[in-house]
């Protein structure tokens, strides 16, 4: 069975079927959030920025929100494939010890916890990603405003509950709860058009750079806000995702093509827009990207017949190494894409490549 799945907009399929792909034609790569998903991708990730994407000497950026952030920053370090390596592992191997009659950890153990990991990945490294020659990183982060502005007990659900029922009327009246605030390397514009939702960009920098990067993965109600970092607007700063799920953004087709590793073929715009059915189509914002993405029959014969995800934490509870041995046997079959992927770059076969 083909683990991998070829889906392309019109444009980038035009160019697939003339040219096939070459890195040269690649100026963005997205990284969506999604959680555990995204551990699947880990074998496409060192392909592509361990040997691939370094073939052609051309300026890509890279755009990640949450566990996408993640990955993108390590591909920015000098030796990307032991980064990822690094990522799996420390991912797949959390866990947090439970007092007696809790069942879940509390935000604040999430966040410390978390902010520990990111320091001893990135301390001492983060020059290295800043001033990568030739990627250019982009950490999407959701900022709260008004009463999102600060987290509190009552303060986060009334206003997710707003956002929420804004967001069902019209995507871009949601802004008025919460704002994409980009992080990006020194210099770097952004590789996308800021008219679909109200957007800020900041500058990364020693300072803000790890802050940035835990409120881009800060989950609402799992992990805590990050609140006012370095050089960026007062507020409470959380995941990427919120506003921006799956990066469905109108990127610039001047940069070339958009090729984007992904753990599904719809490319949801936010994560309040899950369950909005309609929104999880193409539109013309994609019509120069190619997403990677498993095909659903393959992930049915992963263990529980799905890709790992957050309900992992609760259905394996305590049992560590259970978890684990699920997660690491996911991360081992998806190979498989990346080989095959390896395999249609050296010879490109159009009649594979579906409609986005």
């Amino acid at each position: 069975m083909k683990a991998l799945h070829i889906h392309a907009g019109p444009k980038a399929l035009q160019h697939l079927r003339e040219r096939g792909l070459s890195p040269g034609d690649v100026g963005v790569v997205p990284g969506a959030a999604g959680g555990p998903k995204g551990l699947i991708l880990g074998p496409l990730d060192r392909f592509l920025f361990g040997s691939w994407l370094p073939r052609a000497d051309r300026e890509v950026h890279l755009v990640g929100a949450s566990i996408g952030a993640w990955r993108m920053a390590s591909a920015c370090l000098q030796a990307p494939v032991p980064a990822f390596e690094r990522l799996e592992r420390d991912y797949i191997a959390q866990h947090y010890e439970l007092p007696p009659g809790q069942r879940r950890p509390t935000p604040r153990q999430v966040s410390e916890t978390f902010g520990q990991s990111l320091q001893a990945f990135y301390g001492g490294r983060i020059g290295e990603v800043l001033t990568h020659p030739r990627w250019r990183l982009h950490i999407v982060t959701s900022r709260g405003r008004h009463v999102l502005g600060r987290e509190g007990r009552w303060r986060t659900p009334l206003g997710y509950a707003g956002a929420f029922l804004t967001n069902a009327v019209r995507r871009p009246a949601m802004g008025a709860w919460l704002e994409r605030v980009v992080f990006s390397s020194p210099g770097a514009a952004l590789p996308f058009g800021t008219r679909d939702y109200p957007t800020r960009q900041l500058a990364l920098n020693d300072d803000n750079f790890m802050p940035a990067l835990q409120a881009s993965c800060s989950i609402p109600f799992v992990l805590q806000a990050v609140h006012d970092i370095p050089g960026a607007p007062r507020g409470a700063y959380w995941d990427g995702g919120i506003t921006d799920y799956h990066l469905h953004l109108p990127y610039d087709p001047a940069l070339g093509l958009v090729l984007y590793p992904h753990f599904q073929r719809q490319v949801v715009p936010g994560w309040l827009d899950k369950s909005l059915k309609w929104r999880h189509r193409a539109t013309p914002f994609l019509d120069h990207t190619v997403v990677l993405a498993p095909n659903p029959a393959w992930v049915a014969t992963l263990p529980n017949g799905k890709l790992p995800d957050r309900t992992d934490f609760t259905r394996y509870g305590q049992d560590l190494p259970a978890r684990m041995k699920v997660w690491q046997a996911a991360v081992s079959a998806a190979q498989q894409l990346a080989d095959e992927w390896a395999e249609w770059l050296e010879r490109p076969n159009p009649t594979q490549v579906q409609p986005l």
